[in-house]
């Protein structure tokens, strides 16, 4: 790719999550439920004197995408790093719950999930964990009738109870600046130590838990670069899809046999585990 075409591009990552969800929706179709005019904001941060923000972090949309109904709800990086508490857990879980009620209805509408978030959050813990959980479940339910269309786009990757969400979605993309796991760098390095995780080495953190290492082991559908068109029209593509099951979260019997066969006094390598998962799930994406 030249000089020019890269700069034709329009970066998604770099957009704040209203701005993304405007330019993903069909010109015209966007309506933004319980919106920031409600002031549905935590009621746990101001007792802790830390600034909340008037929506929660937690955008939700209804419109179009290439003329299929959606529902769009994006998590905002920039706000206490994506993470999840009551009410945006709660709004997430309630649209996911209503898209089930419109499907259930004859009425389809796919979820579409912009996955930018650090977990659930610490001053809320039990009641983002909650909400995390009612997630997870909509998003099984919801399965049955259309996709569930997951994103993860930026450096702040996905991580905690989210991933799981991440992981239980019907079609996941990601771009290469992404990162998926289970756990953070810092928490992993805090936990078992540096010599395990060096939560300041970069290349190795993206060579484990990054958008291509993720593509490459299956645990992804779809890499695209960080561009806005080509982040849309994946979306859009997936959006049509039919709804079918998702060997990732039913092939527990492959995951136990993978499991037993890993060392873990041994620290991980990136070759070492696309190895594993093309030993025991009949090779890697490319």
């Amino acid at each position: 790719m030249n000089t020019a075409e890269l700069l034709e591009r329009e970066s998604f990552v770099e957009l704040p999550a209203r701005a993304r969800v405007e330019r993903l929706l069909d010109a015209g179709t966007r309506r933004e439920l319980v919106g920031p005019f409600e002031r549905l904001s935590s009621p746990w941060l101001a007792k802790q004197d830390i600034v909340t923000q008037a929506d929660d972090g937690v955008i939700i949309a209804r419109g179009t995408i290439d003329g299929t109904a959606v529902v769009v709800a994006a998590i905002e990086p920039a706000f206490q790093g994506g993470s999840m508490g009551e009410v945006g857990g709660a709004k997430i879980a309630g649209a996911l719950e209503l898209a089930a009620d419109d499907a259930a209805a004859g009425s389809p509408v796919v979820p579409v999930l912009l996955l930018e978030t650090g977990g659930v959050r610490l001053q809320e813990a039990n009641c983002g964990l909650a909400a995390i959980a009612e997630i997870h479940a909509a998003i099984v339910a919801l399965r049955e009738f259309v996709p569930v269309v997951g994103v993860i786009t930026g450096p702040v990757g996905c991580f905690g109870g989210m991933s799981i969400a991440a992981g239980l979605c019907s079609h996941l993309i990601v771009t290469r600046e992404a990162r998926l796991g289970l756990n953070g760098p810092q928490v992993i390095e805090q936990e078992a130590g540096i010599e395990e995780f060096d939560a300041r080495d970069r290349p190795m953190i993206w060579s484990l838990l990054g958008g291509e290492q993720r593509t490459a082991t299956g645990l992804v559908d779809a890499r695209v670069d960080d561009d806005l068109a080509a982040i849309r029209a994946e979306i859009g593509a997936a959006v049509i899809q039919a709804p079918g099951p998702l060997h990732r979260t039913a092939d527990i019997a492959t995951w136990e046999a993978m499991l037993e066969h890993i060392d873990p006094a041994e620290r991980a390598e990136a070759g070492d585990v696309r190895a594993a998962f093309a030993r025991h799930f009949g090779g890697c994406h490319d």
